[in-house]
């Protein structure tokens, strides 16, 4: 009986992530296509409507929104629109908790988060992210203090440390590939052997 429940593990574990990871890009991509389906019927005839067309404007919309972004009017009504949503009592959480999530998957290209390190905890080695060597300097101004964020294994979020620049020791390793391990406890596919 344990030998079929360890193959059946080891199945699961075969099968799980590739199964949920093409499950949410069906799922985000039938999404894209049943959002802008409506609207695509509205502004062009049935006969012109093909299947994957509603995906390929929804693409296209969320390309002219990252190039809006850049423009100067645009900028300032997204950042109007972050006032008011940090305003306002129950969406400014969930709307910070959706900002957050979003900052902790692209962290590779956040410019703020430049380096890993490694702080000494108890005894124990923690991996964690420099992310405010300016707030660090404003909140703290005669210390030499650096935000450090401190992700939390197997589950989105983390903690930010402000800690002395002189405990911290900078680890050779990407940002992408030190959060992957500080995400799932250290287990590495065999990939990253």
């Amino acid at each position: 009986m344990n030998k079929l429940i360890a193959l059946l593990l080891k199945g699961l574990v075969a099968v799980l992530p590739i199964g949920l990871t093409v499950y949410l890009i069906y799922w985000l991509l039938a999404t894209g296509e049943a959002i802008a389906q409506p609207v695509l019927f509205l502004l062009i005839p049935d006969a012109l409507y093909f299947p994957g067309l509603g995906l390929l404007a929804s693409l296209a919309l969320l390309v002219l929104t990252g190039f809006l972004v850049n423009l100067y009017g645009f900028r300032y009504l997204v950042k109007l629109s972050h006032n008011i949503f940090e305003r306002i009592p129950l969406v400014k959480s969930i709307y910070g908790a959706i900002k957050d999530m979003m900052m902790v998957f692209n962290l590779a290209e956040k410019k703020e988060m430049k380096s890993v390190v490694s702080i000494e905890w108890n005894g124990a080695q923690v991996i964690g992210f420099i992310t405010g060597e300016q707030t660090g300097k404003r909140l703290f101004k005669e210390q030499d203090l650096v935000g450090v964020y401190v992700p939390l294994s197997y589950q989105i979020g983390g903690m930010t440390l402000y800690i002395s620049r002189d405990r911290l020791t900078e680890l050779d390793i990407g940002v992408e590939e030190a959060m992957r391990l500080a995400l799932t406890a250290g287990v590495q596919s065999s990939k990253a052997k």
